[in-house]
Formats: C-alpha cells, structure tokens, sequence
C-alpha cells in the first residue's frame, strides 16, 4: 500500500475492460525468494507488452504461470474463452525423432491437430473421421499450411526442413519454435528473448512482421530497439511489484527515472523521520505502553520502509586497467575457410590502441570464428595475428557458463581477485563490485545453482572483468543478460581504458558501446566502415538506393528496346492461342463444378474407404490443375 500511495498513476494493481487475459493477486516466490506480491495486470486485444526486469526477478517465470507451465502460490489467471494462445520459451525442447517441418506442426492449434487428423485418418482408412475433417479442412484452409510455414522457416534461415531436431544447435532450434509459433496465428503472442539467435536481417524482418500484425504479445527481450519499434506499453517487475508504462521503451525511461527519483525522495523524507522516531523509543521506554502503541506501530512501519534498497542511478565505475602499449595486435594475410565457405581471405587490419571495434553480419558469416582466431583457440589456414606483448584479453564467449554449482556466488569472484584496482591507491571490494553488477548483498550468498540463466551470465561477465584485462573480446554479451544489467555494462565500457571488440546483433548495445564496425557480408567479403551500427545502416540505405538507380539506367535502353520491339509485334491472339483461351474458359468451370461435387460425396458417407482416399487424393489434383489453368487464362487474356 505504501508504493501505491506513492504512485497511484504509475502502479497498476486493477486494469478494468480486459478482453484477453486478467491477473490478480499473483504472488509466486521459491523457498523464502519472492519474486513477486500480490501483482494485477491484464493484456487486452491490440496490446504489445514488452517485460522488463533484473535477472532473477521472475520474468520466465511470469511468463510460464501465464503459459500454464508454472504453479503460483496465490491469486489467479483467467483467459477469455477460446482464446489461442502461441508461447515461445527461451529453451524450447522437442521429441527427438522429429523432421523440424513436423516440430513445426508439434502444437495445439486447431489447424495443426486437424492436419495430423487428416493423415492419421488417411493412413487408417477411417471413412468416418475423413467425412468431417475434408470440410473442415477447406473452412479452416489448412491445405496451404505447410506452404506457409515453409516460408516463415526460409525467412528465419532454415531450409532443410527434413533435418532432424536433435541435429540442430541451440539457436536453430529456437528459430524452429519461433516460426511454430508464428504460423499457428495465436491471438495472443508470449515470447520469451525472441531475437536471441537471430542475426539483424532476421531480428529486423520480426520486428516489422510482429508490427504489422494486430496480435496480442507479451515479451521479454534485451534488444531495445526491437521494443521500442514493436511495443506499445511497458512493464516492469520492480521490488516483487508491477509497474506499467503507456508508451514505448523510450517514454519507459524518461517516466521510470521520474518514478525511481520520487521514491529516493521519499525514502530520504522518510529516513530523517525514522531518525527522530528512533531517539523517542531509546528515550521514552516508559511510554511503551497501551498508551504510545500506535506510535511504536508506526515506528515499525517506518523501519520497513527505510530497509527497502533504494535505486542508486548510475554509478561512475572507473576501472584502472593493466598497462597496454601501443601495439595492440596485426592481422597479416589472414586467411580462413570450411570447404567451400570462405570466412577471411587474405586478411589484412592493425588494431589501434583504446579502439572499440563491433563486428556484425548475418549468422554463419565468421564472426565468432574470426574471435577465436584472434585469441588462438582456431589457426588460420594462413596468414597470422600477431599479437603485442603487453596484451591482456578478457574473453567472454557464448559458451563459457563452467562454474561450481555449490559454491557461492562471492566465492566465485573472490577466488579470482580480493579487490578491484580503480587507481590512485583507491580499491572497490569483490562485494561492491558484484553490487554494482547488481548482486545485492544476500544474493552475493546465495549458491550457483540457485542463480537463474541470467544471473548465471551476468556472474560469469564479472569474473572476465575481474581478471583485469586491458583487451576486452565479448562474444554476444547481450544474450540472456537483461536490460538494466546490460545499462550497466554500457557504462563501464565506455570508461573503460583499454581495448574492446563486441559481437552482437544487439544494434543499441552496438550504437553504445562501439565507433567503428566490422561488417562480415558472407564469403569472405568484410566491410571496414568507421561509425556505429546505425550510421552503417543509413550508408547502406543510400548505397543500396544508389546501386537501383544505377542497375536502372545500366537496363533502361535495354528495356525501352524491349518495349518498343513488344509494341511493335504485339497483336491480337493467334489462332491456336484463341482456340486455347476459349477452351480454358470452359474447362476451368468445369473443374470447379467437379471439386465441388466430389467434396459434397465425401461428405455423404455412402463412400467406400478406397472411394475415400481416391477423392481426397483427386481434390488435390483438381485444386493443383485449376491454379495452373487459371494462371494460363491470365496470361493469355493479356493479349486478348
């Protein structure tokens, strides 16, 4: 009640006129961890909520009580009748054995079922069954499905749609649950990270996909960009309570910062006037009575609210780094492929020192394969980095989650520094540290395995940056860490006071962190361009915008030779053409008239089993010959 005091306007405890899904009351917590109290929300038709919060706040865990994968302590979770709903896990998980088509189709969509009823009844000759499902089919238009999800998997870079699911890597596999989700059309969307795994043409083909679309969504994702384009309502889960934002991730900020300043406002009011209710209970211990309870009660209130952590803002972290001399590394003749796929070829670049590089490009470009080459876990096939002695690299890669599950958090850190140097005789212990990256104080003793995935990689980004590098290498660092933490990581590298190299498709981190960028287009072929992510793409634009122009006038006397020759030969049908086209205007009807009565008899169930399967298998003749005649009638009704 004290926050809602404090910020009727801004925290939401009922939302009325909910026509997709209504939350109240929820309170979820693991042993004596509470994620969140007493929370009330809704999401209704049209909305698109992006989620934000630290990791370990109970962001997947939200998102799976909505899903119905999760149990709560209290309150409770009601959808409107009917609704479809589509969920996107951040590690989604399949029957083995399955082609990743099939994974496509593995939900509990009306359609998706119908399909595997078709064939399921189709293989056991059941006449029965088929006589409903054939007319459900053609009113739900499933005969096109399979093309549809076809095409999404194409656009998300899966095109071998027989390959099975345990052959796939962890960012395939998500690509293939995305596209399960999105051809299902749900009315309501939850994703969980949908743009991890996916490289910038994919993340920005999503994101103008999802806002086109006039689907519900409720998602968790880091990439700032991509929610600030797609939502239109923000919400974040703050000290185990929600708070929630009408605008876009860039009002969410201007309007949080107003919310955190109020509080610490109050906090101070209230802090001074815990100082003076404090030296009243020290002096007055005869007024403890039934007289003076009220005051002791309120005291008691007090002490609560002065305990609560307040937001410390930004924090100017200055880490002195090791030495790092003038020579920081050469690419010489670098040279690199797998068979046929060319990653570098002859290779040249000297790195600068305190330069902050961002390499970007589509996913199977050499990115991460040129890091490794850099730090020597892969050789080149030629060529060499030679790299300068004072170096010091903090690698941080996609892969490097190896801790002691049973040991403390503080431990882990500890066991690699006792302090961090910030220069100056000046010293930041393993405790603060940690604080800064957001580990509060009993969380900083609390063991591993009780880390959630976030947590996890936000402590493994500490223990790289703890090993006081001078060449920082970071390997997708925005995966799986949340907003605020990657607000954090922002701040120290840009006072940083050595080297950096990111890989990332996280284009806010990119116009952040970087000034100059590596572009890997495909087969060897990298783009040296010096600016951020954001101004690459508006050189692009008008260099892409060039090139058309460019192509058009090359092809324009081609084409008004063209034109004109068209002009001058064109004339009425041929003969054979004529006979051709009359011809078509007759049998196209006629085939429509037969799919419809052979539809009509499939449904009368006077037909044998044989009779059955022979139809559904002439259907899809007849439906294949009418689209192939009727693209012919256009054709030749052109010259008509």
């Amino acid at each position: 009640m004290y926050l809602l005091s404090l910020y009727p306007d801004i925290l939401l405890n009922k939302i009325k006129m909910i026509s997709y899904l209504q939350i109240d009351g929820l309170t979820k917590s693991f042993g004596d961890l509470l994620l969140f109290s007493d929370i009330s929300f809704g999401i209704a038709q049209g909305q698109k909520i992006g989620l934000i919060a630290k990791n370990g706040s109970g962001k997947t865990t939200l998102l799976n009580i909505i899903a119905g994968n999760e149990d709560y302590d209290s309150g409770s979770v009601v959808f409107r009748n009917d609704l479809r709903i589509g969920y996107l896990e951040q590690t989604p998980v399949y029957p083995a054995g399955l082609t990743v088509l099939q994974a496509c189709f593995y939900s509990q969509n009306e359609t998706v079922q119908l399909i595997a009823a078709y064939e399921k009844a189709i293989a056991g000759n059941d006449t029965v069954a088929l006589e409903d499902i054939l007319v459900r089919m053609d009113t739900l238009k499933a005969w096109d499905y399979e093309q549809r999800a076809k095409q999404i998997l194409s656009q998300l870079k899966i095109t071998d749609f027989d390959q099975k699911v345990e052959e796939l890597s962890g960012g395939q596999l998500k690509r293939v649950a995305l596209a399960n989700v999105l051809i299902t059309e749900p009315e309501l969307i939850i994703l969980d990270e949908p743009t991890n795994h996916l490289d910038l043409e994919m993340t920005e083909w999503l994101e103008n996909y999802l806002s086109r679309q006039t689907i519900s969504i409720l998602m968790v994702t880091h990439d700032r960009y991509f929610l600030d384009r797609v939502c239109n309502e923000i919400m974040e889960i703050d000290r185990q309570q929600i708070y929630q934002y009408k605008g876009n991730y860039s009002y969410y900020l201007e309007k949080r910062e107003e919310r955190v300043e109020a509080f610490n406002a109050e906090a101070e009011r209230a802090g001074n006037l815990f100082k003076k209710e404090l030296e009243w209970m020290r002096r007055q211990p005869q007024a403890r009575g039934t007289k003076a309870k009220y005051r002791i009660d309120a005291f008691h209130e007090l002490e609560k609210k002065v305990k609560q952590p307040r937001d410390a803002g930004t924090v100017n972290l200055e880490v002195k780094s090791a030495y790092i001399g003038s020579k920081i590394f050469e690419a010489e003749h670098v040279s690199k492929r797998f068979g046929d796929i060319r990653i570098v070829e002859d290779f040249n670049y000297t790195f600068a020192r305190f330069e902050k590089m961002g390499i970007v490009g589509n996913n199977g470009t050499g990115k991460s394969t040129f890091i490794k080459m850099l730090i020597g876990d892969v050789a080149p096939d030629s060529g060499r980095f030679d790299i300068g002695e004072t170096v010091r690299f903090g690698y941080y890669s996609q892969n490097g989650l190896q801790f002691d599950e049973q040991m403390k958090v503080i431990d882990v850190v500890q066991n690699i520094a006792e302090y961090v140097d910030l220069g100056d005789g000046k010293k930041m212990t393993v405790s603060q540290f940690l604080n800064y990256f957001l580990f509060t104080p009993d969380r900083q003793h609390n063991y591993v395995y009780k880390l959630s995935g976030g947590e996890k990689r936000r402590l493994y980004l500490c223990t790289v940056l703890m090993q006081n590098p001078n060449f920082l290498v970071l390997d997708e660092p925005t995966n799986d860490l949340d907003i605020i933490t990657l607000n954090v990581l922002e701040e120290y590298l840009k006072t940083f006071k050595g080297c950096v190299i990111v890989v990332s498709h996280d284009r806010y981190f990119m116009d952040k962190v970087v000034d100059h960028l590596l572009v890997f287009r495909g087969n060897a072929d990298i783009k040296d361009f010096p600016g951020n992510y954001t101004q690459y793409r508006e050189w692009k634009e008008v260099q892409d915008k060039l090139e058309k122009e460019a192509e058009t006038a090359r092809q324009k006397p081609a084409t008004e030779k063209q034109e004109k020759s068209r002009t001058e030969t064109k004339k009425k049908l041929s003969f054979k053409e004529k006979q051709e086209f009359e011809a078509l205007e007759k049998e196209i009807p006629l085939l429509e008239q037969e799919k419809s009565e052979l539809e009509t008899s499939m449904s009368s169930g006077a037909l044998s089993n044989k009779e059955l399967i022979a139809g559904g298998e002439r259907i899809a003749q007849l439906i294949e010959e009418i689209d192939e005649k009727t693209m012919r009638w256009l054709e030749l009704s052109e010259l008509a």
